[in-house]
């Protein structure tokens, strides 16, 4: 008998519970709602879910592990439910706690939650969206009257709401009658850009200590623990002096000139799928651990904050030349710019784009080729 039918005959002789007796009932779903944004980069769950990089999980519990039509599965997991895994309870806290633990060879990046409560949690907010699990109807009718009141307070706001600024009739400079001119609030919203010399940072704080913790919540299941990069995922610390190199290790510590790019960059698009999710502070955190990781401060009690970000200096920052071509002849004069014959020597080619990728670069394009999806 396979180690899978073996979990699953001791489920059922256990006084024949219901497939979701455990985590389902004991969990959260709307506290596994928040958890399930770490997988939500990758996984897709509730009405028109769709199979991303990992499978859709909508009736998930009793699903034959690699079963699900239209995705393609590791042949890992394939095999895995050829010997009888199935998803229930026990088996999915199991996969969640260590992936690559249970299934070796699954093509699962996360490296698994580390809580008892996430597990319980997330694994009670899926069983929301599986018929097979009893727990599911309850924490949906229990979720009623709330959904209910939250539908009566939107309709009051939205009653009590001004009204958009009106549609123009005619585009600004034009005839083609699109569009409004931007609310104030709206262009707040976007305009959020940091510039190296820490202009449009936001007040806030956050320390090395409480970086790591945030890190490892939110960034570590891509980006490693210790920011070696996970499959094909950037690598943000170590390539110190490897610049030179053919191949160079472009990381935040070696090839990155300025933090605000490392702030700003966070800022927009962390974490992966979840993007504006995490609050200035955490941004603080998580910048601060990232200047741990790569050695630019040493102090596990640094404190980052918009009054000192102006004082770090990333390694690469000298390497990095201003733009001049406001001052270039042809701007400066409003001249026509040469476009024929305007070298003396020959065209030769300087660098190539293999060379020049600026991520992974830390494997070969081709031997990481097949590296990256998700069970």
């Amino acid at each position: 008998m396979s180690k899978f039918l073996k979990v699953l005959s001791l489920g059922v002789s256990l006084a024949a519970l219901p497939v979701l007796a455990g985590a389902a009932q004991a969990g959260d779903p709307d506290k596994g709602a928040k958890v399930f944004k770490k997988c939500a980069a990758c996984h897709a769950v509730g009405e028109n879910a769709k199979n991303k990089v990992g499978p859709q999980l909508n009736e998930v519990f009793g699903r034959t592990a690699g079963a699900l039509d239209g995705y393609k599965y590791s042949k890992a997991m394939i095999k895995a439910g050829e010997e009888g895994l199935v998803w229930d309870d026990a088996t999915m806290t199991t996969y969640l706690e260590k992936p690559k633990a249970m299934i070796k060879g699954t093509k699962m990046a996360f490296a698994g939650l580390r809580k008892q409560e996430d597990l319980e949690n997330v694994i009670a907010y899926l069983a929301t969206f599986s018929s097979a699990a009893p727990a599911a109807e309850d924490a949906q009718s229990a979720a009623e009257p709330e959904t209910a009141e939250a539908e009566v307070e939107t309709a009051a706001a939205n009653a009590t709401a001004p009204a958009p600024a009106p549609v123009s009739a005619m585009r600004e400079g034009g005839v083609l009658g699109l569009g409004r001119v931007a609310t104030e609030d709206e262009v707040a919203a976007w305009d959020i850009d940091i510039r190296p010399d820490g202009e449009g940072l936001p007040a806030g704080s956050g320390t090395v200590a409480d970086g790591e913790g945030l890190y490892s919540e939110n960034c570590a299941v891509c980006h490693g623990d210790f920011g070696e990069g996970v499959g094909r995922w950037p690598v943000l610390a170590g390539g110190q002096d490897t610049l030179t190199e053919e191949r160079p290790e472009k990381t935040i510590g070696s090839y990155w000139p300025y933090l605000s790019t490392v702030y700003d960059y966070v800022r927009r698009a962390m974490p992966y799928g979840n993007a504006r999710s995490l609050s200035d502070d955490d941004i603080y955190a998580i910048t601060a651990y990232l200047l741990y990781l790569n050695d630019i401060v040493e102090d596990e009690d640094f404190e980052l904050s918009n009054e000192n970000f102006a004082e770090i200096h990333l390694p690469n920052e000298d390497n990095f030349i201003a733009d001049d071509r406001a001052e270039e002849p042809h701007y400066a004069d409003k001249s026509e710019p040469c476009m024929s014959d305007c070298k003396d020597s020959p065209v030769e080619i300087t660098m190539r784009s293999r060379i020049l990728d600026v991520t992974p670069g830390s494997v070969d394009d081709d031997d990481a080729a097949g590296m990256g999806g998700v069970d």
